[in-house]
């Protein structure tokens, strides 16, 4: 054990700047200076997540090492959702058809899950009002407060720097609250249906 007192108030405590410093993403800032946005809560993000039948992954690769693999091969496969991909370079991944563009699709998707640069971010958005979509949501390591005013302005929800894996994993018990594999197998009804 680490010799650190968790038991009281401790507990429950978020940590430190520092103690998080070591999670970061490489080449990302561990402080959110500059930011002035403020995202939903943790119950807001339990009901985006709640009342969504459909995801679109903007920026969905075939490479297994990409972020955007790992998630899309986890709302395949663990998830009710119907996901699509995008991706104008593919044509296939997963077994699943990936289309050019959000406006190609054959539904309007009720989340934009987007792995896509920096720079790209407001265009993206842009696409997401022009397709229809109830969110936008940009990954882990993505934010973008252009992107976030572009899409609430014309009245979307936005969800910025979490990754919907593990926000949905987080939500229905699969994860400690650092975000890790819990391990526990459990009869305990699950929360969502999704």
């Amino acid at each position: 054990m680490s010799g650190i007192e968790t038991t009281g108030v401790d507990a429950c405590e978020l940590p430190t700047a520092q103690e998080t410093a070591s999670c970061a993403l490489p080449g990302s800032s561990s402080s959110p200076l500059g930011r002035t946005w403020t995202g939903p809560s943790q119950q807001e993000r339990f009901g985006i997540l709640r009342r969504a039948t459909s995801i679109a992954i903007v920026g969905a690769s075939n490479n297994p090492a990409r972020a955007s693999y790992f998630v899309a091969t986890y709302l395949l496969s663990s998830t009710a959702y119907d996901v699509y991909l995008v991706n104008p370079r593919e044509s296939e991944i997963l077994g699943q058809p990936v289309y050019a563009s959000l406006s190609d699709l054959p539904v309007v998707p009720d989340i934009v899950d987007v792995f896509r640069r920096h720079d790209d971010l407001p265009g993206v958005a842009q696409e997401a009002i022009e397709a229809g979509a109830q969110t936008l949501w940009l990954q882990l390591g993505s934010w973008n407060e252009d992107a976030a005013a572009i899409a609430e302005g014309a009245g979307l929800s936005v969800v910025m720097d979490r990754c919907i894996k593990i926000e949905h994993a987080r939500f229905h018990g699969g994860l400690h609250l650092a975000g890790f594999d819990t391990g526990v197998i459990s009869s305990r009804r699950q929360l969502l249906a999704r």
